[in-house]
């Protein structure tokens, strides 16, 4: 009899081979049009957010900010191309931090499934948006992650329990829920999932498995509406999943101590200034 852990893990890979599959046709008809051979900076950005990201920064704001200073893609196209890009990163992610880190399986299934939910309600909507609106959006929400990376950044003690009961659990799936809905505007589920987590007396460790686990699932599933609209740049989605595939291991596996404090502070600066970006041009006439 297989352990929930296992069939978990064996059911992610069957999602993961699936939404790879129905990449590489999507790829395929792109390629026909014209390259999708990402570019030297392309490559760069989706080493490094997804070096971070193994670390617990997320990759999301980071990408973004990337994209932004050189205006890698049009603003319309970033949700899609961060949930595409860095899908098979995080399902890595995932495998490695479930085997590492010890957490309720009951409360980790359950927080996959409201972040599934969130994101299956949220992912039609935003393909769909106007470029405006994804400005607004993005920008907001940027704005907000900040606030959670600066709050990371004061006293989070490592102490609490490795899984959630009764009312508890109710509200880490009410909250996984949002996450999940914010995914698909470009909004990355790590830091509040860490906050989250901590703030229901859980050990912020064990919000490693979660965040990543929560993601794993939900980005393929939130990636097709995306692919099928053609709602994504599939140039700068390749690069930052061929490149973050080996970050991750070697965030994983060998950096073995790094003091990302100030990085952290720096992060939150450039988040900032994106954000701002992003709202100022969403007041320009189109």
């Amino acid at each position: 009899m297989l352990d929930p852990r296992t069939v978990l893990l064996l059911v992610l890979a069957v999602v993961a081979i699936g939404f790879a599959a129905f990449w590489l046709r999507c790829l395929l008809q792109s390629k026909r049009t014209g390259s999708i051979a990402p570019t030297p900076y392309q490559l760069i950005v989706g080493f490094i957010t997804d070096f971070f990201d193994t670390l617990g920064i997320g990759s999301f704001a980071t990408t973004t900010s990337f994209y932004r200073a050189r205006r890698t893609i049009a603003d319309e196209h970033i949700p899609g191309t961060l949930n595409v890009g860095h899908t098979l990163p995080t399902v890595v992610q995932a495998y490695i931090y479930t085997d590492k880190i010890d957490v309720d399986v009951t409360t980790l299934i359950t927080m996959i499934i409201a972040a599934v939910a969130g994101a299956l309600l949220g992912a039609p909507i935003v393909a769909r948006l106007p470029r405006r609106q994804i400005q607004i959006g993005l920008g907001s929400a940027l704005l907000i992650l900040c606030a959670v990376l600066v709050y990371r950044q004061f006293d989070i003690e490592n102490v609490g329990t490795n899984g959630l009961t009764g009312s508890l659990l109710l509200a880490g799936a009410l909250g996984n829920f949002v996450l999940g809905a914010l995914m698909t505007i470009g909004v990355g589920l790590y830091g509040p999932c860490l906050v989250l987590v901590s703030m229901l007396g859980m050990n912020p460790g064990t919000g490693f498995p979660i965040m990543m686990s929560s993601c794993a699932f939900l980005m393929p599933l939130a990636s097709v509406p995306f692919l099928r609209a053609g709602s994504y740049d599939a140039r700068a989605a390749l690069g930052l999943t061929l490149a973050g595939l080996p970050a991750v291991f070697i965030a994983a596996y060998l950096v073995t101590s790094m003091d990302l404090y100030w990085v952290k502070w720096l992060i939150a600066a450039v988040i900032t200034y994106t954000a701002v970006s992003l709202l100022r041009s969403a007041r320009r006439p189109s």
